[in-house]
């Protein structure tokens, strides 16, 4: 199997008002135009998605109007609230345990921003950002740990992308308790599970527009959630196998390297990207390729690049 070879890079962008957040997000502007839906290209569908991010998201409406002001596109506002975007189902595996956050994060590699960003936007906050602002997995200072898989159902509906979702909770909260309670009145649009760490739990919780947020029977996920798997979606998924996996080998660096929860580059362009392992308590927050890792934290962040190998298990 051919291997191939992704870039992550590493960036500070303080509150997002001195140019650095800005300068990153022109760069990536162009790739990112056709995820706004059609509704979203609508005034009345502008409207619309703007008027949920400030009644949901209101601690966060200066920092949107401090980002879209810089960015001189019409659209910036409505694209940043990730309420009027294309739904996508990255298939990935994560626990939390003991004060720690694992997981695997897979999709296309050409479809994954790969930064990790530090910022100050209400608090600091580390993580693996995507489209533009939002956060696949992260850390806040309070000790406050995030990610998130897809649910495996194929619903939408009105609501906001789950990585604006993500990046709210680490911006607002400081426990897990207090996240959870904050997700009871946020509306997503795609079904997704989101596990959540601080010093003193652990939990997964299920969301989508069809259902109340469900916290699972253990702090584990793959891509399903609380209906019957079918042969086809496991097929397609292996997500009953990689749920098993990671809950026998718990919150091993080792054992998320490896088949069945390490997914090498196929031929449809699908792997594991990377596997990051959060110690919120500590700060720390360290990524891991096959042969190679990268630690940041709160009081040493790195500014800078990595190139890595994908396509192999180790």
């Amino acid at each position: 199997m051919r291997q191939q070879h992704k870039t992550f890079q590493a960036i500070e962008v303080g509150d997002g008002g001195d140019g650095r957040w800005a300068a990153h997000a022109r760069a990536l502007w162009q790739g990112m135009d056709g995820l706004l839906t059609d509704e979203g290209r609508t005034p009345e569908g502008a409207d619309r998605v703007r008027a949920l991010f400030r009644a949901h998201m209101p601690e966060l409406v200066p920092v949107l109007d401090r980002l879209a002001g810089q960015l001189d596109r019409p659209e910036a506002e409505t694209f940043l609230t990730h309420a009027a975007l294309r739904p996508f189902s990255p298939a990935c595996t994560q626990i939390g345990t003991n004060g720690t956050l694992l997981r695997n994060y897979d999709f296309p590699p050409d479809q994954c921003e790969g930064t990790v960003v530090s910022s100050c936007f209400l608090r600091p906050v580390i993580g693996m950002q995507d489209i533009l602002w939002g956060l696949l997995d992260g850390m806040n200072d309070a000790g406050l740990a995030v990610s998130v898989t897809y649910g495996g159902r194929s619903v939408h509906g009105p609501g906001f992308a789950i990585l604006i979702v993500v990046r709210y909770l680490l911006e607002t909260c400081d426990t897990v308790d207090e996240a959870v309670g904050r997700l009871r009145s946020l509306p997503v649009a795609v079904p997704q599970n989101l596990t959540l760490v601080d010093p003193a739990k652990a939990v997964t919780v299920f969301v989508g527009p069809d259902m109340s947020p469900t916290v699972a029977p253990d702090a584990c996920a793959a891509n399903h959630q609380h209906l019957p798997v079918t042969d086809e979606q496991e097929r397609a998924l292996r997500t009953q196998e990689r749920l098993l996996a990671i809950r026998t080998a718990g919150a091993d660096v080792a054992a998320m390297l490896k088949p069945p929860l390490y997914r090498s580059v196929d031929e449809q362009g699908w792997g594991t990207l990377y596997t990051a392992r959060y110690q919120p308590v500590e700060g720390r927050v360290t990524y891991y390729w096959p042969g190679e890792s990268w630690q940041q934290s709160f009081d040493d962040f790195a500014p800078g690049s990595r190139t890595v190998a994908l396509g192999r298990a180790s």
